[in-house]
C-alpha cells in the first residue's frame, strides 16, 4: 500500500472511530492507539499536500487564524417556536392541532429542549459542506471550520442510504463538565463567568479562532431533517434514519398518542433531565406526520404544528446565615452570601455571590432572612429575592464592610465603577498571592511546575512576597526537609526558562489593572520595549487602536508607583525579555511610517490581527474608522459597502492584499 492509500485507509478508519467513541459511546480502541493513528495521517498529509481534504479527521484540530464570518441565507427560514410555561398552554395546543387537522388523528413527538445555539449543517454526497447559524432565522453565520472541530458532528459520514443532499438541523451545546471547569478558570483568572453553558456555548462557537473552539469540547444533538428527498413521512422515523446514518440524535425522543402521554412526558423529563450530561430547559413537542406539519403550515413566527413547553427554574427558599467578603487578585472585594444547606437542581448549595454594595441594598437583606435562591442556567447560586414577611424584630441589616477583611486598609471605591476596592496592593496577602498566580499562569510566564497551592506555601513560608522573589528561589529553599529534590529542581528550571518567554506575555504577566492579553500585544507591539511603555505619555496610549483611557491610565499609574518600577527593574536584572526580539524587529521596517491605515474585509494569507501587527511593524498606524486622515484601506473579500462608499467619496486607495504584501515585500 502507497502513501496515498494509506491516507485514505486512514482517514475512513479514523472517521469510524470517532463515530464511535463520541456518538456511540463504544470505542473500540484505546486514546493512545487514536492518538498514534492521527500522527500517522498527519506526516502523510504533510508529505502530500495533493492530498488536501477539508473534510479529513485532521481538519478538527481547528486553527488560529481568525476570518470574519460570512452572511448566509437559510434555505428553510430558521423560524423560532411559541413557548409556554404550563399544562393549560399544551392542552390549548394539542386541541388547536387537533381542529386544524380536521378531527385527524395525529402523533406527536416529544423531544428534549438542549439549552445550546441553533445550527444548521448540510451535507452532499455523505459530507459535510456548510454549517450555519440560526441568526435572524433568514440569514446566519457561515461557521463551517469551528464545527468541524466538534467531534460529535461527522465530517463525513459513516453510514449509507442518505439523500445525495440534505439538511440536518440541531442544537450545539456545552457538557455541564466542560462548562464548570472553564468557569472556574475564569473565576482563578478574576474574568467574568459565564452565565450558563448556553452562553459558553455560544461565545465559543462565535469565536474566530477554531483552535480555540477545538479546545472547549462542545457538543451537538441533531433533531430535524429538511430535504427534497427524505426517507418517509414520520418526523420521529427520518431522526431513526439520520441516527443510522452517523448522526447524534437525543434517546430521549418518545411518540406520544395522546395528551396524557404527552403530559406524562413532561412529568418524566422535569426530574430525569438534571441526570443528563448537558443543558436542557424543556420539552418540544411535534406533529411526526411531516403531510400533517404542511397542512397545518406557520404563522407569521413559528409553526402551528410545533410548541416548547419551557420548565420552571428551580428555586428554594433557605436561611442567610452570614455574609463574608472575599479579595481578588485586584483588589476588588466581592460579598458572598452563607446559607443553610438546601438542594437546588441536583446540587447542594450553601453559598452564593452577593455581586456589590448596590446589590445588597437592592434586596433589602438582613441577616437571619429567608431568601429565595434560584440557579443562572442551572448552575450558578443566585438570590433572587428575600421573603420580607418571615423576618424578626431584631435582625440587622446586612452592610458592606469598610474596611479590607484581609489586611484592614480602608476600602475605595471608584468613580463609575460599582466594586469596592482594597488599595494595599503591596501588603494585601490575596492580592500578592494573586498577582503571583496570574504572572505564572499559562498564557503569562507559563512556569507549569507551579500551582496556587504552591504559591500559597511559599508565601506562608517568607519565600515569596512579589512576583520578582520568584527567581530568587533555590533548590536547597524549596528542599528544605530534603525529601523534595526532584520537584525542586523541576520547579527552579521552570522558572528559569520563564526567561524565555516573549515580551508580550511578560507584559501581561505583570498583571496591570485592565491589560488583558490582547492588550498586553497591542502596547508590546507598538512601543516596543518596557522602557519606552513606561515613558509613554496618555496621548501615546490611546492613540494605540485599542487602547483606551481607562487601560492608559492604568498603565501610566502602574509605572509611576515606585514599587512596581523596583519589581520590573529585578525582573530586568533576572534576565526576562524586556523588549520585542530581534527577530520580530528584523522583521519590522518603516515601510509604512507615518501612515494611517483601515483594515477591511476577509483575507486570504494572513489574519486581521497578524496585518494589524504587520502595519504596526513596518511603522504604520491602525485606525478603526475611515475619514480624510485615512492614508488607504488595506481591503480583502466582502469588504462592506458603507466602507467602500464613504471611501469613494472622500478618495481614499483601496489597496488589496496582494498589493499590500508587496509594499513590505512580504510573501503569502
Amino acid at each position: 500500500m502507497d502513501e496515498k492509500e494509506r491516507i485514505v485507509q486512514l482517514r475512513k478508519e479514523l472517521h469510524e472511530h470517532n463515530y464511535r467513541y463520541y456518538v456511540l459511546s463504544q470505542p473500540t480502541i484505546s486514546d493512545e492507539e487514536f492518538d498514534m493513528m492521527m500522527h500517522e495521517l498527519q506526516a502523510l498529509e504533510a508529505r502530500h499536500p495533493e492530498m488536501a481534504d477539508p473534510t479529513s479527521p485532521t481538519q478538527r484540530v481547528g486553527s488560529d487564524i481568525s476570518k470574519e464570518f460570512r452572511q448566509v441565507a437559510h434555505r428553510y427560514p430558521m423560524l423560532s417556536l411559541a413557548n409556554t410555561y404550563n399544562g393549560q398552554d399544551v392542552t390549548e395546543w394539542y386541541e388547536s392541532v387537533s381542529r386544524g387537522l380536521g378531527g385527524e388523528p395525529f402523533e406527536v413527538c416529544c423531544e428534549l429542549k438542549y439549552d445550546g445555539l441553533s445550527i444548521s449543517l448540510t451535507y452532499v454526497d455523505g459530507r459535510l459542506v456548510q454549517a450555519v447559524t440560526r441568526g435572524d432565522g433568514v440569514h446566519g453565520d457561515d461557521v463551517t471550520d469551528n464545527v468541524k472541530t466538534i467531534r460529535s458532528i461527522p465530517l463525513v459520514l459513516p453510514g449509507c442510504g442518505y439523500p445525495r443532499e440534505f439538511e440536518i438541523r440541531g442544537e450545539i451545546l456545552m457538557p455541564w463538565s466542560v462548562f464548570e471547569r472553564l468557569n472556574a478558570e475564569r473565576e482563578a483568572a478574576e474574568e467574568p463567568l459565564f452565565a450558563n453553558p448556553r452562553n459558553a456555548a455560544s461565545g465559543t462557537l462565535k469565536s474566530q479562532s477554531s483552535a480555540l473552539v477545538a479546545s472547549r469540547h462542545l457538543d451537538a444533538y441533531l433533531y430535524y431533517l429538511l430535504g427534497d428527498e427524505l426517507p418517509g413521512d414520520g418526523h420521529y422515523e427520518n431522526l431513526q434514519e439520520a441516527a443510522r446514518w452517523g448522526f447524534k440524535i437525543s434517546g430521549g425522543m418518545s411518540k406520544a398518542h395522546s395528551l396524557q402521554e404527552i403530559m406524562d412526558y413532561i412529568a418524566h423529563w422535569d426530574t430525569a433531565r438534571k441526570e443528563l450530561p448537558v443543558a436542557t430547559d424543556g420539552i418540544v413537542l411535534k406533529v411526526n406526520s411531516l403531510r400533517q406539519q404542511r397542512a397545518l403550515g406557520y404563522t407569521a413566527k413559528s409553526p402551528r404544528w410545533a410548541i416548547a413547553y419551557k420548565f420552571k427554574a428551580e428555586r428554594e427558599r433557605t436561611r442567610l446565615t452570614e455574609v463574608t467578603f472575599q479579595v481578588g487578585r485586584t483588589g476588588a472585594v466581592t460579598p458572598v452570601a452563607n446559607m443553610e444547606p438546601v438542594q437546588l437542581a441536583g446540587t447542594t448549595v450553601r453559598r452564593a455571590t452577593l455581586n456589590n454594595e448596590d446589590f445588597i441594598r437592592s434586596l433589602d437583606l438582613h441577616i437571619g432572612d429567608y431568601v429565595y435562591v434560584e440557579k443562572g442556567g442551572e448552575i450558578i447560586p443566585k438570590i433572587v429575592g428575600v421573603d420580607t414577611e418571615a423576618r424578626t424584630e431584631g435582625m440587622e441589616p446586612v452592610r458592606f464592610i469598610d474596611r479590607c477583611p484581609e489586611c484592614g486598609t480602608p476600602l475605595v471605591r471608584y468613580e463609575g465603577e460599582a466594586a469596592h476596592y482594597c488599595p494595599n496592593d503591596a501588603g494585601c496577602p490575596p492580592q500578592i498571592k494573586g498577582r503571583i498566580e496570574h504572572f505564572i499562569s499559562r498564557k503569562a510566564m507559563n512556569i507549569d511546575s507551579l500551582g496556587p497551592e504552591t504559591v500559597d506555601e511559599y508565601f506562608r513560608r517568607g519565600l515569596i512576597s512579589n512576583v520578582a522573589d520568584l527567581y530568587d528561589i533555590r533548590v536547597e529553599d524549596i528542599n528544605a526537609g530534603g525529601t523534595r529534590e526532584k520537584s525542586a529542581r523541576k520547579i527552579v528550571q521552570g522558572i528559569e526558562a520563564s526567561k524565555q518567554v516573549p515580551f508580550e506575555r511578560v507584559v501581561f504577566a505583570l498583571g496591570i489593572r485592565f491589560v488583558g492579553e490582547t492588550a498586553a500585544k497591542l502596547l508590546a507591539r507598538r512601543f516596543g520595549s518596557m522602557d519606552a511603555l513606561a515613558a509613554a505619555s496618555l496621548q501615546q496610549l490611546t492613540d494605540v487602536d485599542g487602547i483606551g483611557s481607562v487601560i492608559a491610565g492604568s498603565v501610566i499609574s502602574y509605572f509611576h508607583d515606585p514599587k512596581n518600577c523596583e519589581i520590573v527593574s529585578r525582573l530586568r536584572g533576572y534576565g526576562l525579555q524586556m523588549a520585542i526580539s530581534e527577530e520580530q524587529r528584523a522583521a519590522a521596517g518603516d515601510a509604512l511610517k507615518g501612515l494611517s491605515i483601515v483594515i477591511s474585509g476577509v483575507f486570504q494569507h494572513h489574519s486581521r490581527d497578524e496585518y494589524k501587527a504587520m502595519i504596526e511593524q513596518n511603522g504604520g498606524k491602525n485606525v478603526g474608522s475611515i475619514s480624510s486622515k485615512t492614508s488607504f484601506i488595506l481591503a480583502g473579500d466582502n469588504m462592506g459597502p458603507a466602507k467602500l462608499q464613504k471611501a469613494e467619496k472622500l478618495g481614499i486607495r483601496i489597496v488589496g492584499e496582494g498589493e499590500f504584501l508587496e509594499m513590505l515585500e512580504v510573501k503569502g
